[in-house]
């Protein structure tokens, strides 16, 4: 029978269950009894426009209209015919209208469904799994005509402005700062919006404040707020249930029900006072599955979203039990996993504006969101802030970690089962070589870890120097460190160590894993123990302190596991950024100051694998604090300089005393958190670019034009200092009544243990990766073409070197000339001349170097301007002179060239030529002969 349906009938069948599904009551017109139900669609009611496909009577009114298409048709373009049939409604009968139409809109081919409130502020359609239930239009009704709004979108008008000055001066200025753009976006109504901060800016509490405003001003009935995990919930309910209102100081819980949902149901009835539902959304899935209690595996819940998920993408479908309307808002907390592509539809499937929160958004996350980013707060801002504090590398390579090894012939070796632990012993009859990538998978060696451990042990007087030493040179207080392992038998594997190796008992090193016991709140009670109590100093994971988890004492994060995915490190590393006032520092670590860093300690090259770009701001290690102010004193504007000293300025300001600090900021004239927010958003590329812009005329500026704005930002960031040389004597003062003298021990047997900056690995497979990226392109990219056949780079223009730039700045390398540079001069800096001028161009220099063509690598626009003397000599020598105007002019030519590879006349307009004349001056200087003196001098400096 269905086979015979046309696509029209099709529709009209899928959206009578549909309705029938949502708790409407369909009719026909000719029978139709509108008060046989609260909800009731009448199909083909007849309009003054004609017959309408449905229209929707609740308590006996029209309230709506159904147009309905056949599968495939394109909805928003048929919007006016609902609307036509919505104001023809014969005037004599009972209807609720606004402006003269019925407010509730859908189109719907039965696969696809869109629907508009005429209520709503601005009304725009927007696409919904299926239709909004007879009672929820009831009450948007109800609500509408006693004068207080129509769901939520009418009620976010409403909401009142953020003032931190009156109310909201518990909030940081990134927390407010996201609130007023969610809610900007908000009232523009976008369906999606993503939060970005960075791990340890409080997300959770703004989420927090968030929730209490939509609720208590903009009218919103429920919230759900959407977790990676079971621990992540139980988080989340304890800072929801300690949430102080900004406004009367009560608590949150007391003035809204919050709810962790443990069990299969939503158990939406009787519960209208609970307005914020916590959940994972592996949970949410099985809830909308109407799973049994038995039917849902409980462990699922213990793993984030992206573990649990599926081989497969879910499938959802209709659960009366829980209406699309069952949520008004709902916040994807940790929403940094790939998890859209497997759980989307468990996501569309409500009716509901969707907020991401997360550190590390992915490409695939920006685009589930409309790439709608309302708020980015990184890494470095937050440190500037002091919301996070930086983090220093260290780096310990041993031989076995990196080469592998081999368990020889006629040796009786251990067998262990995986899952069982089991062990047996056997006599092996030939050599068992493994590489690195199996270890700790298909081999276990013992001493690898042991290496690892007592280097750490050994080496944690070097990494925290202000620290208390025992008689053996130890540290007395090991600093809160968590391990982060491969899987739960590494896990296993490396507690036993640890114990031994730094004399610790059953709670001093523990393990955290989803296998750490039988009971269900055992890992949970370990974190607890972890977070609050001196008595556990090291604990050791695989993932499930990974994300989001709050644990602020720690001060140390080991990686003994690669990790492949860059969002995922840096989740990982964000367990250590976490502030943490001292005397609580002090409470579990005795000996510790306050938290002003913390360490990674890299064990497996995860800090300098290709998937990592991101660096600490401290980048001059090596240099000394006097020397960076100095520098500052001198001018310097160098991005490297900047940043490290930002770094160094807020690690200081951490430390200093409340009367220190008065002092200091006396003679600057300034908070000293202003001084270094300032330069943080100077180094800021994203505001060099939009600076340039706004420069340029609204423009896209040049390269030179961005890097000019920067140098412009910079310098003005760094006035306080630079103009100010008794601040800068006063902060050296400072700094040194903080300072200890440190005694560095020894080294233990490893291959080397030492801050990454300083390795020389890195910059290594840094090159060797550049020369095969140009053996590998010599035949796609136009410059490697031009500079393998002909290495002194003529013939080349700048479009063939911005290629190149490009195509290297995409993953998976993302390399700029600096950093190629930078990987030279760590390697041979005798060979390399000239700092490199961060310009496009230099990679003429780098090309030519790796294929052998120039002896030595020296900058290219330093290398022009050695051709340049080189010309200006042999004028000078056939007579040919220039006055002091051509001279000018003649170096702005050669500047030009030395960053676009060429010059053409009608590039004399602009910048920075026109601010001296521009082309009609140039002609003035030099008549006739300007076209062949630019040919020329293309000819002789970009050869």
């Amino acid at each position: 029978m269905s086979e015979s349906l046309t696509p029209e009938q099709r529709a009209r069948r899928d959206i009578d269950e549909q309705l029938e599904a949502c708790g409407w009551v369909v009719q026909d017109y000719k029978g139709a009894a509108v008060a046989a139900a609260q909800g009731v669609a009448v199909r083909e009611v007849q309009t003054a426009a004609g017959p309408a496909d449905y229209v929707l009577y609740v308590d006996g009114q029209a309230v709506g209209v159904i147009e309905a298409k056949k599968v495939g048709s394109t909805l928003t373009g048929v919007e006016y015919q609902t609307r036509k049939y919505g104001s023809a409604y014969p005037d004599e009968l009972p209807a609720f209208e606004v402006d003269g139409a019925l407010p509730f809109c859908y189109e719907s081919t039965g696969a696809e469904t869109r629907f508009t409130s005429e209520l709503d502020p601005v009304p725009v359609s927007r696409r919904v799994y299926t239709f909004h239930r007879p009672e929820t239009l009831a009450q948007w009704h109800e609500d509408f005509v006693n004068g207080r709004g129509a769901g939520l979108r009418t009620g976010i008008p409403l909401l009142p402005e953020l003032d931190v000055a009156a109310g909201a001066s518990h909030l940081w200025p990134a927390q407010a700062e996201a609130i007023r753009n969610l809610e900007q976006s908000l009232q523009e109504n976008r369906p999606r919006a993503l939060i970005q901060m960075a791990t340890g800016s409080g997300k959770t509490f703004t989420a927090a404040n968030v929730c209490y405003r939509l609720l208590l001003h903009a009218g919103a009935e429920r919230i759900l707020f959407l977790v990676d995990r079971a621990n992540l919930g139980r988080q989340a309910l304890r800072e929801f249930q300690g949430f102080t209102t900004p406004d009367d100081s009560r608590k949150f819980s007391e003035l809204y029900n919050v709810r962790h949902l443990t069990s299969s149901r939503l158990a939406m009835a009787g519960e209208a006072a609970t307005k914020v539902h916590i959940c994972t959304i592996q949970r949410l899935h099985s809830i909308l599955r109407g799973d049994e209690a038995d039917d849902f595996d409980e462990s699922l819940d213990e793993l984030s979203s992206f573990e649990a998920a599926p081989a497969a993408p879910v499938e959802v479908a209709y659960n009366p039990a829980v209406p699309i309307e069952s949520y008004d808002v709902i916040i994807v907390d940790e929403c940094h996993r790939s998890i859209y592509g497997v759980w989307r539809q468990v996501l569309e499937y409500f009716d509901a504006f969707l907020v991401g929160l997360t550190a590390t958004p992915g490409i695939q996350t920006f685009g589930f969101f409309d790439q709608n980013l309302v708020m980015e707060y990184g890494h470095a801002q937050a440190v500037a802030d002091r919301v996070n504090v930086d983090f220093d590398v260290f780096r310990i390579r041993t031989e076995i970690t990196e080469s592998g090894g081999t368990v020889p012939a006629d040796f009786v070796t251990d067998f262990r089962d995986r899952d069982t632990r089991e062990v047996r012993f056997e006599k092996i009859d030939e050599d068992i070589d493994y590489d690195a990538n199996e270890l700790d998978k298909r081999v276990v060696a013992p001493d690898q870890i042991r290496t690892v451990v007592r280097t750490l042990r050994d080496s944690l007087p070097e990494i925290f120097p202000d620290r208390e030493r025992r008689d053996d040179g130890l540290l007395a207080h090991v600093p809160k460190t968590l391990i982060f392992a491969k899987d739960d038998s590494h896990a296993d594997d490396i507690v036993q160590v640890v114990r031994q190796e730094f004399g610790l008992g059953n709670e001093g090193a523990v393990k955290i894993t989803y296998r750490s016991g039988d009971a269900g709140n055992k890992p949970e009670e370990l974190l607890a123990q972890f977070r609050t109590s001196y008595q556990t100093r090291i604990a050791v994971t695989v993932d499930m302190i990974a994300t989001g988890t709050d644990v602020k004492p720690i001060e140390c994060v080991v990686f003994m596991r690669m990790v492949r995915s860059r969002n995922f490190f840096e989740q990982m590393k964000g367990r250590g950024v976490r502030v943490i006032d001292s005397d609580q520092l002090r409470a579990v670590t005795p000996d510790a100051t306050v938290k002003d860093r913390f360490v990674i300690v890299d064990a497996v090259g995860v800090t300098e694998a290709e998937l990592h770009d991101t660096v600490p701001m401290e980048r001059q290690r090596t240099v000394s604090f006097d020397r960076l102010l100095h520098d500052i004193g001198l001018g310097s504007t160098n991005p490297d300089v900047v940043s490290s000293l930002a770094s160094r300025l807020t690690r200081l300001n951490r430390r200093m005393t409340a009367e220190d600090r008065a002092e200091v900021e006396k003679v600057a004239g300034l908070e000293l958190s202003d001084l270094v927010r300032s330069m943080v958003n100077a180094l800021d590329v994203d505001r060099q670019y939009e600076a340039a812009a706004a420069a340029a005329g609204g423009d896209e500026p040049t390269t030179e034009q961005v890097e000019a704005a920067g140098t412009q930002m910079i310098k003005e960031a760094v006035q306080p200092l630079a103009g100010n040389a008794a601040l800068r004597e006063k902060l050296v003062d400072v700094r040194r009544s903080y300072e200890q003298v440190i005694d560095t021990a020894s080294k233990d047997k490893v291959i080397s243990g030492e801050f990454s900056k300083e390795a020389a690995d890195r910059a290594r497979v840094q090159v060797e990766s550049w020369r095969q990226f140009i053996e590998d392109n010599k035949n796609e990219i136009t410059a490697l073409q031009v500079l393998y056949g002909q290495p002194y780079g003529g013939g080349l223009s700048y479009e063939d070197i911005k290629e190149l730039a490009n195509a290297i700045a995409r993953p998976p390398h993302r390399w700029t000339p600096a950093d190629l540079w930078e990987a030279y001069e760590t390697l041979d800096a005798s060979k390399v001349h000239g700092s490199g001028h961060r310009v496009s161009t230099d990679l003429v220099s780098l090309v030519r170097y790796t294929l052998g063509a120039s002896d030595e690598l020296i900058a290219y626009p330093d290398l022009v301007d050695d051709r340049f003397q080189a010309w200006l000599l042999l004028q000078a020598n056939a007579g040919r002179t220039f006055s002091q105007e051509q001279a000018a002019f003649l170096e702005l030519i050669k500047d030009r060239i030395a960053t676009n590879l060429g010059i053409e006349p009608k590039e004399l307009m602009a910048p920075p030529f026109s601010t001296q004349g521009g082309l009609g001056k140039a002609h003035q200087l030099f008549g006739d002969e300007l076209d062949a003196l630019l040919s020329e001098l293309t000819m002789v400096l970009a050869a």
